[in-house]
């Protein structure tokens, strides 16, 4: 393959990453100053940010680059970074074990296979060139699923694998046919908001997802003890998204609800390019830093052509036990008015109470557990939202 024609399908792709909603593509806008690509596949691209584009923006291009065909790596070098050291060098945590990380402390452990980075996973967990260099847009559905949801979320702590756990209990509680992948790989709580914490089985080389609630579930924490710290790499990350997918027997399946990890990172990329996904629902918390977040989400699906079915703000107001009282503890409105301005659905607002936590702890969904509590219904409001407009795309569709 010769290099400049990779070049040029890399810079090609990469003028549909905008600045901004709205704004100018990294292209026109000045921010990519070169793109060097060599014999293997690796693509190094040259950055520099004119005043008002986020530095952020860097972790979008490599994403984007990453999945244009032949590539095999992508690494963003910023010409001003903004005290940070350039995107594509190595970490002090990737340092070789036992050598001590600049300031004297010892770098964790990375987990990864044997023989190091490049050997490839056991079948059928291999992920193979063509999936990792795939676009996005070149996924196949999933045999036997018909709608594969991504929540997601641009940072932490917002109730992302709350709304998630809800969404497929109350889909399930409607009749509908659910799975709940956990993808959130670095912090698997799906197990314990479900209650489930027997290990799957195999059979005829298949491992057969646990089933609670009426949901089929599969977790890394099923897997790994509490205590282990999961510390791993992109190559790895692809690898077990790959096994979730195909080597769970998911079955028939009317929805599977794929829990991704905050931010914009490689479970996010390896979910588009291994498996067709029918749209992402993005959660937030009424917070300015986390509604920032959020847009960074949303524009790294839309780079990747993944629709955004909408966004829900969680923790919108506590209501007071004792005096009724309601407290925006975490502001309100930011969510919703984020999706007015981009021209994004939204898709309803849960309220911050203690029916989800409890629920939580006891390993039960709330709309299960406490169905007549506000943030269940709103819950519930935000599944028949999702469903509804789901099965409307699905009318759209011209019939095969």
């Amino acid at each position: 393959m010769e290099t400049r024609s990779l070049e040029d399908r890399v810079m090609q792709t990469l003028a549909r990453v905008r600045t901004e909603s709205g704004g100018p593509d990294v292209v026109d806008a000045g921010v990519i100053r070169s793109v060097t690509a060599g014999p293997d596949g690796e693509v190094r691209i040259g950055v520099a940010l004119p005043p008002g584009v986020p530095q952020d923006i860097a972790d979008t291009i490599r994403l984007v680059a990453t999945g244009v065909p032949g590539v095999s790596r992508a690494s963003v070098e910023l010409a001003q970074p903004a005290g940070a050291p350039p995107e594509g060098t190595v970490p002090a945590a990737d340092a070789p074990a036992g050598r001590a990380a600049k300031g004297g402390r010892r770098p964790l452990p990375v987990m990864a296979p044997p023989g190091g980075d490049q050997a490839p996973p056991q079948s059928p967990g291999q992920v193979s060139r063509e999936e990792a260099t795939r676009h996005p847009s070149e996924a196949e559905p999933l045999p036997g699923v018909r709608h594969v949801i991504a929540v997601s979320s641009g940072k932490g702590g917002v109730g992302k694998s709350t709304v998630s756990t809800n969404l497929a209990a109350a889909w399930a509680s409607a009749g509908y046919r659910v799975g709940l992948m956990d993808a959130d790989i670095y912090g698997p709580d799906i197990p314990t908001m479900f209650g489930a914490y027997e290990k799957p089985r195999m059979e005829d080389d298949q491992v057969i997802p646990v089933e609670a609630h009426g949901v089929k579930l599969m977790s890394l924490g099923f897997l790994v003890s509490d205590d282990t710290p999961a510390i791993w790499r992109g190559p790895i990350i692809m690898g077990i998204v790959r096994q979730f997918l195909h080597q769970v027997a998911w079955g028939e399946l009317d929805y599977l609800i794929v829990d991704l990890p905050p931010g914009t990172g490689d479970a996010q990329l390896s979910l588009v390019q291994l498996v067709q996904v029918t749209g992402a629902v993005m959660v937030t918390t009424p917070q300015d830093v986390a509604v920032q977040g959020v847009l960074k989400g949303i524009r790294m699906f839309e780079s990747v052509d993944v629709p955004v079915i909408g966004i829900v703000e969680n923790m919108r107001g506590f209501v007071c036990p004792d005096c009724q009282s309601t407290h925006e503890l975490f502001g309100a409105g930011c969510g919703e008015k984020l999706a007015a301005s981009i021209g994004v659905p939204f898709l309803g607002a849960v309220p911050l109470g203690l029916a989800v936590r409890q629920e939580g702890d006891r390993g039960t969904p709330t709309v299960i557990g406490r169905p007549d509590s506000p943030e269940a219904q709103a819950l519930s409001a935000v599944a028949d939202r999702v469903d509804e407009m789901v099965s409307a795309g699905d009318s759209e569709k011209p019939a095969t």
